[in-house]
């Protein structure tokens, strides 16, 4: 008789250790990266430096909360940490020997610290000012304290006069802007200068040699998509403009043998989803070389995973991520003989990839399959050899029952898609179950088979989980994934015929007793499915959206992300109206039975709070059962990087949910 194994708990999301900012040495010897672990009792997280050497992984830091900003030679990590004691608006800085020893202070910042690279025999960095104060670094100590003081006079009070006016995760940032700075150390002190207009905002830059190359573009009144590229040569102390046109927005910078090339997209064939094309950079002059047929990051999903970054451009050839289909996969760009860029696959392997680096020789990356939470691999540069260098998580899941995913092929619309169940342990074809269906964000995300935390409960409670990628998910280039002006068509019919597949594979789930859930785009896709159908006993509405029309108006994105997704020119005019309400959850509420749960975040600015009010408010005015919980203190990242108390809160109040309607 086998063994039964202990089941995943709501709790036990505090007890996994997630590595995330990989970053190989110089010399390529050692491999920095940092280790986030959760102190449930105090709510709060800590940070540690870990370093892996000759295959073997171990933890550099143990009093103090750390995170890797860079190497500085081969044996010194720069790191930078934040003292109970610290001035505000600065950025402590220290100097960590790998040899041995306490991380002692080097540097302090007078800014916020958003990345730090070197520069010939200084650094470059970005950092965040205030418009209307952009020389604030500039201050004494005794300056920085008095505006402080100032400014807490003005804490009850935000005057906004621009959009965006907040940012999930950032709070309220009016006025504020990322400068580029140049750090010279003189006298163990930092000398800065800053090297752009305060109205100036960096979106990216890259070094080569002495010379900064960076994109980004002035704010003035409202945020546009589109930027700008530049460069700065710490030589001559000169700048220039690379391309000054309108109509592009850049990201993604590198350079291979003093070529400079870009991500650069008009979002005219997409929209704002649209997959950037690489092209090599000259003055006033863009060649396209390269044409991505997927994303060329990480967009498959999971709760237990920090993105870190994953790209790297070292001996003549470009790494990064991609996300092909259901997984991962690192691609290597080589420019050839005619200039543009020849595309390899150098790895790929179901589950997800949160951070990548690259040193001459090896590859690492944080992996997470579906029997295990993230740890850190390391496999020779052409992909060969993986092996684990870290296991962080061993102990968390000792004994634990792990469902795996079983795959499901199915056709919608014309598609051929795919899909997963998780069964329970033990589960018996001679037994009725409950199940539930989750909706992934995105809606440009993907679902793959990797561990996911929130899926795994359920499945320890007795519930099959099932979860796809419909149309509209990442991973099957542009066309597959644009849904703008059919939100709530393709893909709602894609997610019926994937449960009348799960069903017909597994007759012995309960009809009457299948629940729904989702987040962001999902929970927008929950609010729609109420309004649409009642064969679900009840759902989770999770960060939703309802109200297209509000949404627009005030969520950070929202002035240009909701137009373009519901297939509306512009925000203004009775039919771009009636196209934003037509695929609003909102407008199809008084037809909703089901009963439904609302977790929304008290500063999700992404999803603002109201959208999940006004579904909620709808269903209650109707007669319909329903339950919200607001969570203070938390945004659009609840599931992922929410306090511990809270995302256990979170799992708690929708597992009480479904079991009281389904069990």
């Amino acid at each position: 008789m086998p063994r039964t194994l202990k089941p995943i708990e709501a709790e036990d999301i505090a007890l996994y250790q997630i590595p995330s900012g990989l970053k190989y040495s110089p010399d390529g010897r050692r491999l920095a990266f940092q280790v986030t672990r959760a102190d449930a009792d105090k709510n709060l997280y800590h940070t540690d430096v870990w370093l892996a050497e000759d295959g073997k992984a171990r933890r550099v830091t143990w009093s103090i909360d750390a995170q890797v900003v860079l190497w500085d030679d081969d044996e010194t990590l720069i790191v930078s940490r934040t003292l109970p004691d610290a001035e505000p608006g600065v950025t402590e800085l220290f100097r960590l020997s790998v040899t041995g020893g306490e991380a002692q202070p080097w540097l302090t910042l007078p800014f916020p610290l958003r990345k730090l690279e070197k520069l010939g025999g200084k650094y470059i960095a970005t950092g965040g000012i205030r418009m209307d104060d952009p020389d604030a670094y500039l201050d004494t100590p005794a300056q920085r304290k008095e505006k402080a003081e100032k400014e807490k006079k003005e804490q009850d009070y935000h005057v906004v006069d621009e959009v965006p006016y907040w940012f999930n995760g950032a709070g309220f940032i009016n006025g504020r802007r990322t400068a580029l700075f140049l750090v010279d150390v003189q006298n163990g002190k930092a000398v800065c200068r800053r090297l752009t207009a305060p109205a100036f905002s960096v979106d990216s830059f890259c070094v080569d040699g002495e010379t900064v190359y960076y994109a980004g573009a002035e704010k003035h009144g409202r945020e546009s998509l589109y930027n700008k590229l530049y460069a700065w040569n710490a030589a001559t102390g000169k700048g220039e403009a690379l391309w000054r046109k309108g109509g592009l927005s850049f990201g993604g910078l590198f350079t291979l043998d003093g070529q400079l090339y870009c991500q650069a997209t008009d979002m005219k064939a997409y929209g704002v989803n649209q997959t950037p094309d690489l092209y090599a950079v000259a003055k006033s002059s863009l060649r396209r070389v390269f044409t991505p047929p997927v994303s060329l990051y990480s967009s498959v999903l999971g709760d237990t995973a920090e993105g870190g970054g994953g790209d790297n451009a070292g001996k003549g050839e470009y790494l990064t991520l991609a996300t092909v289909e259901a997984h991962n996969a690192i691609f290597a760009l080589k420019p050839g003989a005619d200039g543009a860029l020849s595309c390899r696959t150098v790895w790929e392997q179901e589950g997800l990839v949160a951070s990548m680096d690259a040193c001459a020789d090896r590859i690492a990356v944080v992996y997470q399959g579906w029997d295990h939470v993230a740890e850190v691999f390391e496999m020779n540069r052409d992909g060969s050899g993986m092996t684990r260098l870290t296991r962080l998580n061993d102990e968390a899941l000792a004994g634990r029952y792990v469902a795996q995913p079983h795959r499901i092929d199915y056709t919608s619309c014309g598609y051929d898609l795919r899909g997963w169940v998780l069964l329970p342990q033990g589960f018996s074809p001679r037994k009725k179950y409950p199940a539930v269906l989750d909706v992934h964000g995105g809606p440009r995300c993907a679902y793959g088979e990797t561990f996911f935390h929130e899926m795994q409960l359920w499945a320890a409670r007795g519930f099959v989980v099932f979860f796809t990628n419909i149309k509209g998910s990442d991973g099957r280039g542009d066309a597959f994934a644009d849904i703008r002006g059919d939100y709530g068509g393709t893909d709602y019919r894609n997610l019926m015929d994937f449960t009348d597949a799960v069903l017909k594979a597994y007759p012995n789930i309960d009809p009457e007793r299948v629940c729904e859930t989702g987040g962001s785009y999902g929970g927008f896709m929950t609010n729609w499915i109420i309004g649409h159908t009642d064969r679900f006993c009840c759902a989770a509405s999770q960060r939703s959206i309802s109200n297209w029309v509000s949404m627009t108006f005030i969520s950070d994105i929202g002035h240009f992300f909701g137009p373009d997704q519901c297939g509306a020119p512009g925000p203004f005019g009775a039919v771009n109206t009636e196209k934003l309400w037509a695929h609003s959850p909102l407008k199809y509420a008084q037809n909703v039975k089901t009963p439904t749960l609302f977790i929304h975040s008290e500063e999700d600015y992404r999803c603002p709070l109201a959208e999940g009010m006004q579904m909620m408010q709808a269903l209650a005015g109707n007669g319909v059962e329903t339950r919200m919980v607001i969570f203070k203190g938390e945004n659009h990242e609840l599931s992922r990087s929410g306090k511990p108390q809270h995302r256990i809160r979170r799992l708690r109040e929708i597992t009480d949910w479904f079991e009281k309607h389904a069990k």
